[in-house]
């Protein structure tokens, strides 16, 4: 049986799509975002009355003959999105930055969210997109998606139903190109099977279990719609049988290596996608000039894009985008500070920086957006629970360890002095704004106390101490211990970190402290190889059964138990079986992801939480204020947003009616 996996491209809220009662079923035209959805606080200026249907430049295009006329290059049924504030102007250019390449889900959240269908602005429910409407049948086992006639990739070739067959058979199924399968396309421990009913309609089948989430987690990855076949065949085994010969002049070792060099396995969150300008997009800017030339990203309109203001202008607004690659988050902050950057709410929106921020705002010419935060925890502490080491697995996996190294924190002091008097001592727990809030879950162990923190490591039995007040192991030998973190993360992570080890020398546990660049951290993480790690409390808001990573062994980001993850998504075929607690868990959560009903959801991720409470499997340290975003004043449209991991944050506002005034 072939593996497959839980990544993030799974995404699921209380929301449940089901045959009946949810908008995005109808066959009607609708909205590609609502206003009241989208937030208030966006910044007014006034959008031309007269601004056409479309952008002047295309409209030149098509007068000199260049370019067909704007009715041909939309749809049938085009999406009609409704600006937040106001009907925009046409022209201008977003300046924005990235990191670098492992930077690109930035980009993608901007200028590429294009799934087949996508989540609403207000993150309730999913809505259609790329697919005009769906139908669901058979209790979450099969899916017809309805697409756009006429609807067409940037290159102005169509788009249609052999798209989707071909991103789905020949790329997700092929063994070759994708070992795993996405966790989205399966029910229970099966695929599901595709089907093109005619040119404009699929149906998504799963013959095992049936898949509640399928829409929730269509609304989250986009593979599916990145794929063009008519540009893509030609590197398939499938369709070209002198693929490894060309292979070969691309200079690539097989087919398989210039398939991937061209299509980028990952969709529209791979690299690839903003590095090969000849494939084709369906997003609303395509790659005028490709990551990695010059030290920017810089993208166009698309002249085919499939979406429309209520006027019946095509979208998007603004004429082109340019990404400045900058690999220092500081870097980002001065030009931010400059008023060099339009619109951004990735890396500089810490509250650390937002005093900087106020004080420059007059200068810059910038103001700030609301987001409402998903991230539960400043930062999680995770003991590796599956550690090679037997002896270190053996205290790691001591639950009175744990308790001690909890009570010892002093998370107030953590607060007052690292994170800038921001937030609460909190574990690793929903946020009180989320359905599933517990507040002995997130309060549990909390207290600092240096007497309960002696006490439990007592309890754990290790009472001998060595002549410098350490306590001794099973082996005889000091407790010492090392923490790993990614440097460019969290600014405050260092600091904060010096902080436990002072807490934890004190109750005689040793602890050493070693920052490492974010893709070493993740080589070492996979590779099960660190004794502790560092991270952010993904998965506290609506987001919590789909971002389960720190409630149970859930996924490859599940950092105190990697083996047990992988136990469960590889179906006992690879990884390290688990204890029946989290086995439970894991039972627990294919029961939930086969249902659609919203009050069975929530009954079953409460009993996964309760579970975890009980395990107390990683230690965390407080609960993050809501977050924020900066939007130059001549930047308009701009809603407020969640800020969470799995909703891509800006995608679901529509950047594509997102204009400039005084262009």
């Amino acid at each position: 049986m072939r593996q497959v996996k839980y990544i993030l491209g799974v995404v699921v809220i209380l929301c449940v799509a089901s045959a009946v009662g949810c908008d995005f079923l109808s066959t009607e035209a609708e909205s590609g975002g609502k206003g009241d959805q989208g937030g208030q606080g966006g910044v007014g200026a006034g959008g031309s009355a007269q601004k056409g249907k479309e952008a002047p430049g295309l409209a030149e295009q098509v007068e000199a003959g260049d370019l067909p006329a704007v009715e041909q290059r939309l749809p049938e049924k085009p999406v009609v999105v409704e600006p937040v504030d106001e009907i925009g102007q046409y022209g201008g250019t977003w300046n924005s930055a990235i990191l670098g390449t492992a930077d690109v889900v930035w980009l993608w959240r901007t200028i590429a969210y294009e799934p087949l269908v996508r989540w609403d602005p207000g993150w309730t429910e999913p809505i259609p997109n790329v697919a005009e409407s769906v139908e669901v049948a058979g209790g979450g086992r099969e899916y017809t998606f309805k697409l756009r006639e006429g609807m067409k990739w940037s290159d102005g070739e169509p788009f249609n139903a052999d798209d989707i067959v071909f991103a789905y058979e020949d790329v997700l199924l092929n063994e070759d190109l994708t070992p795993d399968v996405p966790t989205a396309f399966l029910g229970g421990d099966e695929p599901a099977e595709i089907e093109k009913l005619d040119d404009y309609t699929v149906k998504f089948t799963f013959p095992g279990e049936p898949n509640g989430l399928f829409l929730e987690q269509l609304s989250y990855n986009g593979q599916i719609t990145a794929w063009p076949r008519h540009y893509l065949e030609q590197f398939h085994e499938k369709y070209n049988p002198d693929v490894e010969q060309l292979a070969e002049e691309e200079g690539a070792a097989d087919w398989i290596e210039l398939f991937t060099a061209k299509a980028g396995l990952a969709g529209y969150v791979d690299p690839v996608h903003f590095q090969n300008e000849e494939l084709p997009t369906l997003a609303a800017w395509e790659i005028s000039q490709p990551l990695g030339e010059r030290g920017r990203v810089v993208v166009v309109r698309n002249p085919y894009y499939w979406k429309v203001d209520p006027d019946g202008s095509q979208l998007p607004y603004i004429d082109s985008a340019v990404f400045d690659v900058i690999p220092e988050n500081e870097a980002i902050l001065q030009r931010t500070l400059e008023g060099s950057i339009d619109m951004h709410i990735r890396h500089i929106n810490t509250f650390i920086n937002k005093p900087v921020l106020a004080q420059n705002r007059d200068s810059g010419g910038y103001g700030f957006f609301d987001a409402q935060a998903a991230n539960m925890n400043t930062m999680v502490i995770a003991l590796n629970l599956t550690h090679e080491d037997p002896v270190k697995r053996e205290i790691f996996n001591n639950k009175d360890f744990r308790i001690g190294l909890s009570y010892a924190l002093d998370r107030q002091e953590m607060i007052d002095v690292v994170f800038q008097e921001q937030g609460e001592p909190y574990q690793a727990a929903p946020r009180p704004n989320s359905p599933f809030y517990d507040e002995e879950l997130a309060k549990q162990y909390t207290e600092y106390s240096v007497k309960k923190a002696n006490a439990a490591l007592d309890r754990a039995g290790y009472t001998e101490r060595d002549a410098d007040g350490i306590r001794l192991g099973p082996d005889g030998e000091p407790i010492s211990f090392t923490i790993e973190f990614a440097t460019e993360f969290q600014p405050t992570w260092p600091d904060a970190l010096e902080l436990v080890q002072d807490y934890w020398e004190k109750v005689g546990v040793n602890v050493e402290i070693k920052p490492e660049d974010r893709t070493i951290f993740y080589e070492r993480k996979e590779a099960n190889q660190p004794d502790a790690t560092v991270w952010t409390g993904d998965g506290g808001g609506k987001d919590v059964t789909i971002e389960a990573r720190w409630y149970f062994p859930f996924s490859n980001e599940s950092n105190y138990a990697l083996p047990w993850a992988e136990w469960y998504y590889s179906r006992g075929e690879s990884g390290e079986e688990p204890p029946e607690a989290a086995k439970r868990q894991m039972e627990l959560y294919d029961e939930l992801h086969a249902t659609l009903d919203e009050d069975e959801r929530a009954r079953i991720m409460g009993e996964i939480l309760d579970i975890s409470k009980e395990e107390f499997y990683v230690i965390g340290t407080s609960l993050p204020p809501e977050s924020y975003g900066v939007v130059k004043n001549n930047f308009h449209n701009v809603p407020e947003m969640y800020d969470a991991a799995l909703y891509p944050q800006p995608g679901p506002t529509n950047p594509e009616q997102y204009f400039i005034s005084g262009e």
